[in-house]
């Protein structure tokens, strides 16, 4: 039996990871990663770093958030409280979806993963108060090259289907630059 259901997104690379819950009168039980069933859907990526964040206000946007090459992360994420829209932007210069972008609701409740392969950003914005979200990335933080573009960029121009006057946002990200005064290095040949 699949333990695992993996889905292709309209960005090809993003995908949603399903687990199978295995419930009765004590609780459940999942496997939320095996590398041979992700190998089996072409994703062999090697993991190196577990992260974990909590937003303690609805609203609050984290991203759009990066590395740059040669340090670019692919992410495994998954909501284990609360709720997080989360988007995925092509990012590859060269890419035909550059600048693209999916959005997906992560939970506790559908249990959906996020799978967000090199070259794209990530955002995520809590859908309810006390949201908490680990991820997992396949390349070690180096500050020195942690990018960030601006969560409101018009040329990306994400429609979030929420009222953003609200956001809770970092100073990080509300200094983040807008894409064209980025330096981002992505390219579909280097990831």
């Amino acid at each position: 039996m699949a333990t695992l259901k993996i889905t292709e997104l309209e960005l090809p690379g993003v995908k949603i990871i399903e687990p199978t819950y295995f419930e009765d009168y004590r609780g459940y039980y999942c496997e939320t990663y095996s590398s041979r069933t992700m190998a089996q859907y072409g994703i062999n990526t090697v993991f190196v770093q577990d992260n974990h964040f909590y937003s303690a206000k609805k609203g609050t946007v984290r991203g759009i958030h990066f590395q740059n090459e040669p340090y670019a992360q692919a992410k495994l994420l998954r909501c284990t409280r609360g709720a997080v829209i989360d988007a995925a932007i092509d990012l590859r210069k060269d890419s035909p979806t550059f600048m693209k972008y999916v959005l997906v609701e992560i939970s506790e409740k559908n249990r959906k993963q996020i799978y967000i392969p090199k070259g794209f950003g990530h955002c995520a914005i809590s859908l309810v108060d006390d949201t908490e979200c680990q991820y997992k990335v396949d390349e070690l933080y180096y500050p020195e090259y942690d990018r960030a573009i601006a969560w409101n960029d018009p040329q990306i121009n994400i429609d979030w289907g929420m009222n953003t006057d609200k956001f809770i946002v970092s100073e990080k990200d509300k200094n983040a630059p807008f894409l064209k005064d980025s330096d981002v290095n992505f390219t579909m040949e280097a990831i």
